[in-house]
C-alpha cells in the first residue's frame, strides 16, 4: 500500500492521471488548462515524478516550437479502474453523509 500512495500520492497526480485517461495523448499547456488551480511547477514537477515512475510516457518532436505530449503507459492503465472505483466510493460516502445531514 506504501508504495502505491507513493506512486500517486499527493494534490496533483491523480487528476493528472484521470486527464491523461479521460482525453488520451495531451499536450502540456492542454494539462494546465484542463487541470485548475495547478501551477506550472507543480504540473511540470509532477508530470516529470510520473515519468520516472512508468505511469506516463512523455514524447518530445524536434519541431520548432518543441511539442510535447503526455500520454499514460500500459503500468497506469491498470491502475484507472481502481481510480474510477475510488471515484465512485467517494460519491457515495459523499451521498450518505448528505442523507444523514439533512435527516
Amino acid at each position: 500500500m506504501g508504495s502505491a500512495l507513493r506512486l500517486i500520492g499527493g494534490k496533483w497526480k491523480v487528476p493528472i492521471l484521470c486527464a491523461l485517461n479521460q482525453d488520451g495523448i495531451t499536450r502540456y499547456n492542454e494539462l494546465k488548462r484542463k487541470i485548475r488551480g495547478i501551477t506550472n511547477t507543480m504540473l511540470a514537477s509532477s508530470l516529470k515524478e510520473l515519468e520516472e515512475d512508468g505511469l506516463i510516457c512523455r514524447k518530445q518532436y524536434m519541431e520548432m516550437p518543441v511539442r510535447v505530449e503526455y500520454a499514460l503507459t500500459d503500468l497506469c492503465s491498470d491502475l484507472m479502474p481502481i481510480l474510477k472505483q475510488l471515484a465512485h466510493w467517494g460519491i457515495q460516502v459523499q451521498e450518505s453523509e448528505y442523507t444523514l445531514n439533512k435527516n
